[in-house]
């Protein structure tokens, strides 16, 4: 039987590709020690979403492991060998507010544990597809010189700017301030590409915008939509920090972003970065998403405005996904940001009601 390995098999988009590879008929083997709880309190543990994997998703095979332990993904990697059909590497520490708190935790996680991976896979099943989940955090700050309007409710780029459609691969990830944490994930992006290229291997860095969906244990520190609603259903105080709230930001929904996985994996290609987001099919400013969230909830978010930015952070972040959509014309978008906060809604006023 084929199988599939997928780290960070508990979280938003590793609980997506287990059940999508898992429907598909693959025996999936997931990786996932909840680290987001360690990351960002009891709350935003995965521990409920690995339940229900390992009760619901039939040949699931769920693994505490920990991907800093070279040995033990050696030794998984090495159990399944060429049965081994593709990777999907969504585990990471998330957040860049988190990684200034412990870089050296943030770098191991991030950067070490992919190498980890990459190494593993080089080893016992060179020719699988390697999907990485890198983020757009690579640009750094680069993007904030770009020329912005202010408008009402958000920034926007000036028209008829080459990034207009959005930003795409051809920005430079160098001289610029990243964030540690876009700093480990710009070393593990690169390793990605270099494993691709120089051993000629099947892989792959998808550098997202906002992942997001209805499956995420959102916190302050990671999971801007999910958190958002959370602090507008339950009346929770919402902080938004600096740029006027107008700070734009791309979503793309889960299912989305794992069917781009799945059409590379069809039809992989060596050492291959693609930007993915919501685009200009998907996207809104944090004004925005608090007017959507309190018209979907019917309720006020209590709200405060803190003028300092987080550093790092983007003014405005649309993707261009048009590079991709030219390589892999079948994939198409369906969902809006409309249908991704009503979803959301809906599994939060379930969570806040049980």
């Amino acid at each position: 039987m084929q199988v599939v390995i997928v780290t960070g098999s508990a979280g938003l988009i590793g609980s997506e590709t287990v059940k999508h590879f898992a429907n598909e008929g693959a025996r999936v083997v997931g990786i996932d020690n909840d680290m987001r709880a360690n990351f960002f309190g009891a709350e935003a543990s995965t521990k409920k979403t690995r339940d229900s994997l390992v009760k619901n998703v039939r040949g699931y095979e769920h693994h505490n492991i920990d991907i800093r332990d070279a040995q033990a993904v050696n030794d998984l990697f090495k159990q399944h060998g060429s049965h081994v059909t593709a990777i999907v590497h969504t585990a990471a520490q998330p957040s860049h507010d988190w990684a200034a708190r412990d870089p050296q935790t943030d770098f191991t996680v991030n950067a070490n544990g992919t190498l980890n991976l990459l190494e593993a896979a080089r080893n016992f099943c060179k020719d699988a597809p390697f999907v990485f989940t890198s983020t757009n955090k690579v640009y750094g700050d680069t993007p904030n010189r770009l020329p912005l309007r202010e408008l009402e409710k958000r920034w926007e780029i000036e028209p008829g700017h080459e990034y207009e459609p959005g930003i795409s691969e051809t920005m430079s990830i160098d001289y610029t301030k990243h964030s540690l944490f876009g700093a480990s994930k710009a070393a593990a992006d690169l390793l990605v590409q270099e494993y691709g290229r120089y051993f000629d291997m099947p892989t792959v860095c998808f550098r997202g915008g906002c992942l997001t969906g209805p499956a995420h244990a959102g916190a302050e520190l990671h999971g801007f939509l999910s958190y958002l609603m959370i602090c507008t259903v339950t009346g929770r105080p919402y902080r938004v920090f600096g740029y006027k709230g107008k700070q734009v930001r791309d979503n793309i929904h889960s299912f989305d972003l794992v069917q781009s996985f799945a059409e590379f994996i069809r039809q992989p290609r060596a050492g291959e970065v693609y930007n993915i987001g919501g685009s200009r099919h998907s996207n809104c400013s944090m004004l925005e998403a608090i007017e959507a969230c309190e018209e979907i909830s019917g309720k006020k978010l209590n709200w405060k405005y803190e003028e300092t930015n987080r550093i790092g952070d983007h003014i405005w972040w649309i993707s261009d996904v048009r590079k991709f959509q030219s390589h892999y014309p079948n994939w198409k978008f369906r969902y809006g940001i409309g249908e991704i906060l009503a979803e959301i809604y809906a599994a939060v006023n379930t969570s806040a009601s049980n």
